[in-house]
């Protein structure tokens, strides 16, 4: 009675080959080549189908349980762990976590598998590919710096939104600075350039969109010479400025905000960070953690970072600094605040004086002549007028307005006042 073998397509390649071994009309070094495989293998085939026939050349596993099958405790823990711990992560975050912290140790697919079979993942539909001119790293870590804000829910809640600073080495992919600021000004810019320069050196160049703190972008700013106070700052400390016409041509910033919105904020989650403070204490360690796993050497290992000189005083550079001329009564106005100067000298040495005002992040205000601190008095406060708000600001500037006070549930107020009683007489009837 004949038996119906059930055989892949590659085991039937076998068979064929086999047969015309047997009939001798071919090689064993020509079938191992057709095979791809050794001459030894071929032999140990051709031995098995001498013997068992066509079944020789099945594979002996088939229908059994693979050796290298994941054992059910280990899967069934990994399953409660996505269930509960790492809920809304991703493949390879997760395994990054069961690995690291739960001594789970998996592969990204096997953790994907386990995902997609509980309704935990579903893979994302492929975009249609847009083409873009690609531009090459740079060779050297600190010759170009991408620099961008990205305002987001960071704390999920736990505390109120706010941004991100990200500062990344084109050349490397490495992170160089990280921080939770309300958003973005010229000030938290300035803060977190102080702390990059201070730490690591002054970049080349950095790469920014054209937010108006990057570059002046009214239509009557001049012929293209005005710069804007971040600009200025950049000049002094010799750091070359570059805006770029696309989001697509920062990419490297902008893709590194979308991992940083989903990594960041699962692991500040999972620490329970509920501040912007706490936030901030922790972004070195994650910058160390991030740049481990995701950095890349440069192509040259020259470092284009340029120490700072003894003369560029950061505090005092990355002020807000404007030109003001005294008048005759060596007043000045800044802000809508008129400030008199005092001073101990003739009072005409001073008339018409080209001096510079300084506002630092602290709103702290120095008046400046010549590389010389002048004392001053506040001699009028204007009444305040309407701000002028960029386009990125005004849901912060939304946010903290005042609103009317609402009374609690159980406030008096709402449960009104007891009627009063009749007023009772002394007086006898």
């Amino acid at each position: 009675m004949d038996t119906i073998l059930s055989m892949s397509t590659q085991e039937l390649s076998r068979l064929e080959i086999m047969q015309r071994l047997t009939q001798k009309q071919m090689s064993q070094k020509k079938a191992g080549e057709m095979l791809n495989l050794g001459i030894r293998q071929v032999k140990r085939l051709l031995r098995s189908y001498r013997q068992e026939g066509a079944t020789g050349l099945i594979s002996k596993q088939r229908g059994r349980k693979s050796n290298h099958q994941m054992v059910a405790e280990v899967k069934q823990g990994a399953l409660n762990l996505l269930k509960t711990k790492y809920a809304d992560f991703g493949p390879t975050l997760a395994r990054e976590h069961l690995s690291e912290s739960d001594q789970l140790h998996l592969s990204v697919e096997s953790v994907r598998k386990i995902m997609v079979e509980e309704g935990l993942w579903k893979a994302r539909k492929a975009k249609k590919v847009t083409t873009h001119q690609l531009r090459e790293r740079r060779a050297c870590f600190g010759e170009l710096v991408q620099i961008d804000g990205s305002p987001h829910d960071w704390f999920e809640g736990r505390a109120e939104a706010c941004t991100l600073l990200v500062f990344i080495d084109d050349a490397t992919g490495r992170l160089v600075e990280l921080q939770f600021v309300q958003s973005e000004s010229f000030f938290t810019y300035g803060q977190s350039a102080q702390s990059y320069f201070t730490r690591t050196g002054k970049p080349a160049a950095f790469y920014s969109d054209k937010h108006s703190i990057f570059r002046v972008n009214l239509p009557n700013a001049g012929k293209g010479d005005a710069v804007t106070q971040f600009g200025r700052a950049m000049q002094e400390l010799d750091v070359q400025i570059i805006c770029a016409n696309t989001p697509q041509a920062k990419g490297r910033v902008e893709r590194v905000n979308q991992t940083l919105q989903d990594r960041l904020v699962k692991e500040m989650r999972l620490l329970g960070i509920s501040s912007r403070e706490a936030g901030n204490a922790y972004l070195p360690t994650f910058i160390q953690d991030f740049n481990q796993r995701f950095a890349e050497a440069p192509r040259s290992s020259v470092d284009a970072h340029r120490p700072l000189t003894s003369h560029e005083n950061l505090s005092h550079i990355l002020t807000w600094q404007e030109p003001r001329t005294l008048s005759k009564n060596l007043t000045l106005q800044f802000d809508k605040v008129v400030y008199q100067i005092q001073t101990e000298r003739p009072t005409y040495a001073l008339r018409h004086a080209e001096v510079t005002v300084c506002l630092d992040s602290a709103q702290h205000v120095a008046i400046f002549y010549k590389g010389k601190s002048l004392p001053y008095t506040i001699f009028n406060k204007q009444t305040h007028q309407a701000d002028v708000v960029a386009a990125k600001d005004v849901n912060h500037a939304v946010n903290v307005v005042s609103l009317p006070h609402k009374p609690s549930p159980n406030h008096p107020w709402r449960r009104g006042y007891p009627t009063p009683l009749p007023i009772q007489s002394n007086v006898s009837p």
